[in-house]
């Protein structure tokens, strides 16, 4: 039986793509390859977030080519749509297939371009999206305009470690916010949800299959729902069946949306799921009831994670982010207010164009002033095609990198203080798929509620979850052992 292999790269939205992908693949009977070089057909499921992600991928090819030189390479995901004759001109590359057909590539890839001339993709040029280059109309090439499209994958998607634990569902893809640095909207479209029925009822396959934290997700999570309808008086009459290769939201249907505050209430009212945790969400879309659910809630995840990328007004605005430093503070306060345990999280970008010393200062002064627990920082990269690319005073690359040295030092000092005052402490964690030792013995890992690492002395079954007395803080993560009596689930 001939195999597959599907690599991703990137965000949660793409791993969640990749899962889907492969859901494609066995449906028509292929298996799972252990590695890329037992696959007779690799499916590389790019990232185009930065230049480094291009390069990754890049290499991934060359790597693949001269492991496996008998594979057929195909190649997909936001690299693909961004740049496809670019990819489709480098060794080895067998079809290129842009995020507008995805849904289409097993078929794609494995009954070839010519299988039916009616259903032959149109071809579009992706102006400022491919480097100005023309784009090839010839059968390696499966690309169309994404913003037509409505497709959205939907598969769950598991850390590879960690299996039988906590899967991540995608239930919202693209974004029609329009930030200057980012070419994310150009590859992924419009933004668009899965329906509430159909989220649900994945849930509760899941929840069937016992796992007991799901992570819901989306390239702009907050925005789900503003695409369909209000729920009907029946929505919430499922059954746990399983949501397929890929499900179909169709955009403007009804004028009065429902909102991410309406499917967390769903998801809590019509499955049994033990933890639901929410992935980032912007922002302007933490409401006051978001926010409240959330804090009261013992099934929600004590966890916030809000985009923040600037602490400066000024870099804001040419960032064309749709709030102000006072907005997001005030957000951050609001969160810390209601959830005094909980891990509170940001994505952050320096080196913006034009970013000055006084604007960065502001930057980091928010992170000081602001109670979050863990940071991720990007140092600003030039994406073809998006209107920061042709801004004035590109901020040197060493002086860009000194920042981002500077914010990681400032927040992992914070950190560790959010860690250590857990110590003599109790806090609940499910545990993972990993048994390890290090000085004081054997340990399993697990994650607690509030998303820091935990080292949970003696062997423990997986995904379950516990109450842990934190005893201590070690290289980075919590030590602790298992409260007396404290199983919360069998």
């Amino acid at each position: 039986m001939p195999g597959f292999f599907v690599e991703n790269f990137g965000c949660r939205a793409t791993q969640a793509d990749g899962a889907a992908l492969e859901r494609q693949f066995e449906e028509r009977g292929l298996a799972r390859a252990s590695s890329p070089t037992q696959a007779s057909v690799v499916i590389l499921n790019t990232c185009t977030v930065t230049a480094g992600a291009d390069q990754d991928a890049r290499a991934a090819i060359r790597r693949v080519r001269r492991q496996n030189p008998e594979a057929r390479i195909v190649v997909t995901g936001c690299y693909a749509q961004r740049a496809p004759q670019e990819i489709a001109a480098l060794p080895g590359v067998d079809l290129v297939v842009g995020n507008s057909h995805k849904h289409q590539l097993a078929e794609i890839a494995l009954c070839g371009p010519a299988s039916d001339e009616k259903t032959r993709p149109t071809f579009v040029p992706l102006a400022g999206l491919t480097e100005n280059r023309e784009l090839s109309t010839d059968n390696s090439i499966f690309i169309s305009d994404i913003f037509a499209h409505t497709e959205l994958l939907a598969a769950p998607v598991f850390d590879a470690a960690n299996e039988r634990t906590r899967p991540n569902l995608k239930v919202q893809d693209g974004c029609d916010n329009r930030c200057s640095f980012c070419v994310i909207p150009y590859v992924r479209g419009q933004s668009r949800s899965l329906p509430m029925d159909r989220i649900v009822r994945e849930v509760n396959t899941l929840v069937n299959a016992r796992y007991r934290e799901v992570v819901i997700s989306g390239i702009n999570l907050g925005r789900w729902g503003r695409d369909l309808g209000p729920a009907s008086a029946d929505l919430m009459a499922v059954t746990p069946t399983h949501v397929g290769t890929a499900a179909l939201g169709c955009p403007g249907e009804q004028s009065s949306p429902v909102s991410l505050v309406d499917l967390v209430r769903a998801i809590l009212s019509e499955t049994a799921l033990e933890k639901l945790r929410i992935s980032s969400v912007e922002p302007m879309d933490w409401s006051n009831n978001l926010i409240e659910l959330v804090a009261t809630s013992p099934r929600i995840a004590k966890h916030a994670h809000v985009p923040m990328q600037s602490g400066s007004d000024a870099v804001l605005r040419r960032m064309h982010r749709k709030y102000r430093p006072w907005h997001y503070r005030e957000k951050i306060q609001n969160i810390r207010a209601a959830m005094p345990t909980a891990a509170i999280g940001a994505d952050v970008m320096v080196g913006f164009p034009g970013e000055t010393d006084s604007e960065f200062e502001a930057t980091r002064q928010m992170i000081e002033d602001l109670p979050f627990t863990y940071l991720h920082v990007f140092t600003y990269s030039a994406r073809p095609g998006t209107p920061a690319a042709e801004m004035r005073n590109q901020v040197p690359v060493r002086v860009a990198r000194e920042r981002n040295r500077i914010l990681r030092e400032s927040v992992s000092d914070k950190k560790l203080a959010f860690m250590r005052s857990f110590v003599g402490r109790s806090l609940e964690a499910i545990t993972l798929n990993v048994v390890s030792y290090d000085d004081g013995g054997e340990f399993t890992e697990a994650l607690t509620d509030n998303y820091l690492k935990l080292r949970l002395r003696g062997r423990h079954e997986p995904n379950r979850w516990t109450r842990a007395h934190i005893k201590d803080v070690s290289n980075g993560v919590l030590v602790g052992e298992v409260h007396k009596s404290a199983s919360l689930a069998s």
